[in-house]
């Protein structure tokens, strides 16, 4: 195997659509997790579920920088939609992935900073963390004559945009669009940047992909079980797309 692309989701279930595409599957075990691994469309990939959160998230993500020197990260999956703009079904590729939890409180409430940060000991001015220019051109590429699957009846559209991570499942309408108006946040989801920080520490590539099946709103855990299986497969499409174009 060369330098493969690992692909991660929280859910087994996000990953079905690419787990059937993968020729000449096995599996590998390395630090008590299991990890698939083929190819698809001539790439060498190792594809695994992660667990939600995190830390399930940056573990894992260790785990197979550690062992399989991968040349890039995908995380794929679903996530809540944040920007009034999105519906369900629709699909953001992240140019930028941030935590929107960690920061700093003070007399004006909570700001957002980068982690591992704090202003007075070891400022910086950067927040998040972007995939390279070439790999986001390589999505782009990709993506541009492909063809998402209808839900509810509309054909999803695929945004560019910004991933907001934390470690809540966001139910609230004021939360929501808190995120969207002070962030601009597109999506919020529970391990994208985590991913990203982990990546980024060990000059490995990545890309965030995420699919909208809930609007982060009062009914975000009826609409996320009723459109869980549904939506994942639009995300999985476009990441079948990259691997499919190179």
């Amino acid at each position: 195997m060369g330098r493969p692309v690992v692909i991660m989701s929280a859910l087994a279930s996000e990953l079905r659509r690419l787990r059937s595409a993968i020729v000449d599957g096995g599996e590998v075990h390395a630090g008590g997790h299991r990890f698939l691994v083929g190819t698809v469309g001539g790439n060498d990939v190792v594809v695994t579920s992660v667990g939600v959160g995190k830390v399930n998230a940056a573990m894992v993500a260790t785990l197979a920088i550690d062992h399989f020197d991968p040349r890039e990260i995908v995380f794929t999956g679903v996530a809540g939609g944040v920007d009034p703009m999105l519906g369900i079904g629709d699909v953001v590729v992240a140019e930028h992935v941030l935590h929107h939890d960690t920061g700093v409180i003070g007399p004006g409430g909570f700001e957002v900073y980068q982690s591992g940060h704090v202003p007075f000991f070891n400022p910086t001015a950067t927040v998040g963390y972007r995939p390279s220019p070439e790999l986001l051109d390589r999505v782009r590429s990709a993506v541009a004559g492909l063809h998402l699957s209808p839900v509810l009846g509309r054909v999803p559209k695929l945004v560019f945009g910004t991933v907001a991570t934390g470690d809540q499942f966001i139910q609230s309408e004021d939360e929501r669009r808190r995120l969207h108006e002070t962030l601009r946040a597109h999506v919020v989801e529970m391990e994208g940047a985590a991913v990203a920080q982990v990546a980024g520490n060990f000059g490995v590539d990545h890309v965030v992909i995420r699919a909208v099946s809930d609007r982060a709103g009062v009914d975000s855990a009826i609409d996320f079980a009723r459109f869980l299986d549904e939506v994942s497969l639009n995300s999985a499409n476009v990441v079948l797309g990259m691997l499919e174009s190179t």
